[in-house]
Order: C-alpha cells, then structure tokens, then sequence
C-alpha cells in the first residue's frame, strides 16, 4: 500500500473523486502544510494556520498507478488558480500535491511540466509541489460529507472531469 496526499479547493468533491478509483483503499480529509499542531476546522478557514484543506488517499500501487492518480488530480479542479476554487477563495483552498518520497516528487514535477508544456489549461499551473508534512485529520463530520449529506450524490465540483 501506498499514501498520495493532493489539495484541490475543498476537500469533500476531491474526496467522492477519489473514493471512486479503483485501487484506491480509503480517503481521509484533512490539513497539511500548515504551522498549526492539530488544527481545526476553524482556524484553518480563518488563513492563519497556513494549512490546506487535503485528500490523504491510500491506494494500491498494483491496482492504479500515482502518476493516474496524478492525472485525476488535474482533471479534477483548476489548478491554475491561486489560493481559490470556484467560490471558495484563501490559503486553506491553494492547489497542492504533498509528496511522501522523491519519487512522487519527481513524478508530480514532472507531470506538471509536462501539462504547463502543452498548455492544457490555457494559463500556467500555480500548484506547489511539495514533500509532505504532518496530515491532521479533519474532524469526523468532514469525513465522507458529501456521501452523507447527499446518499453519495455528487455536487459542485466534485467528480468534475475535463
């Protein structure tokens, strides 16, 4: 089993996103890339904690690739804005992949390249790229939100593919 951590705006769509890939075993929500021990909800959305909201998804590299998982990251939300999502705008919702060893490192920069190179959204990626720090897990209530306030439907951008 492997760990791929991914910031894309809100991190309920991102999460139904990735529930839904085969050879991906659980999806956490949470924060990482903050300053803050053990953040809440709260004082993420207030900026001053320097977290994004994030996906931390298990997954089994027999089963689908990082580099596809990759792939379903930049499908999945525009990564070329900075520090917003559709409505929701600040820090907390900056585009984001969180590396765990320099293999994902090498693999996400070099996805990105390849993407800003062929110009696929039309304007450069401001996704940062970097190796992972602490995962805080979201409180219960975050966890499976949009299954759970919906019976699994899908909304806003969740599951949004180009």
């Amino acid at each position: 089993m492997a760990k791929a951590m991914f910031g894309a705006g809100c991190f309920w769509g991102i999460e139904i996103t990735f529930r839904k890939i085969p050879g991906v075993t659980d999806v956490a929500v949470g924060y990482s890339g903050g300053h803050a021990d053990n953040p809440s909800y709260e004082l993420v959305c207030t900026g001053q904690s320097g977290h994004a909201e994030v996906v931390e998804v298990d997954f089994d590299p027999d089963a689908v690739t990082y580099e596809a998982l990759l792939e379903i990251f930049w499908q999945s939300h525009d990564p070329t804005q900075m520090n917003r999502q559709g409505p929701d705008v600040g820090t907390q919702y900056r585009s984001a992949i969180f590396t765990y060893d320099a293999e994902q490192l090498e693999s996400a920069r070099l996805s990105k390249d390849t993407m800003d190179a062929a110009n696929f959204f039309g304007r450069p990626i401001a996704t940062e790229i970097t190796p992972a720090s602490q995962f805080w897990r979201a409180e219960e209530y975050h966890q499976r939100y949009i299954e759970k306030r919906s019976g699994g439907g899908v909304t806003g951008m969740a599951g949004m593919v180009r």
